[in-house]
Order: structure tokens, then C-alpha cells, then sequence
């Protein structure tokens, strides 16, 4: 699987200062895979930032074996993403 990141994304990942690290282990190791608009899937997963918790959401496409990232950000409203199984 490549994943590749659209300029537009990777411009506003990198104002809202979201690590690779962050941003690779999301993609790969979800804590929850979640519809999005269309044919979008959103990966979120939980981080521990200044000692608060956040949501970390990246929005992508699939094409193929690829994995597009349309766009990414960090959010503390937890509860208005996280969908209860």
C-alpha cells in the first residue's frame, strides 16, 4: 500500500503541525475506520497531546491498493466523531 498525500493536505497537515509518525500510525493502525462523504473513508485515532486527549481524523480516498489523504486534523469533541459499535 502507498499512501500518498495531496498538496492541498499536505500544506494544512503541516499548519496544524501533525507529526508523520502521527499521521503514518493513524493510516495503518486505526483505532476506528468511519464512512465519510462519498466514497471517503475516515481513519481516527486517539493521541495523548499536552496532556489532553485528541482525535486525530484523516480523511482519504482509496484507489486501488493506494491510500489518498484529501485531508487530516486534530480535534478534542471526541464524542461528535467517535461512533459507539
Amino acid at each position: 500500500m502507498e499512501i500518498k498525500i495531496i498538496p492541498l493536505a499536505a500544506k494544512k497537515i503541516k499548519l496544524r503541525k501533525i507529526s508523520r509518525d502521527m499521521m503514518y500510525k493513524t493510516i495503518k493502525q486505526p483505532d476506528q475506520i468511519v464512512e465519510g462523504y462519498g466514497s471517503r473513508i475516515v481513519k481516527q485515532k486517539i493521541y495523548n497531546v499536552n496532556n489532553k486527549k485528541k482525535l486525530l481524523r484523516i480523511i482519504c480516498e482509496t484507489k486501488g491498493k493506494d491510500t489518498i489523504v484529501v485531508t487530516a486534523y486534530l480535534t478534542s469533541q471526541i464524542k461528535k466523531y467517535w461512533r459507539l459499535k
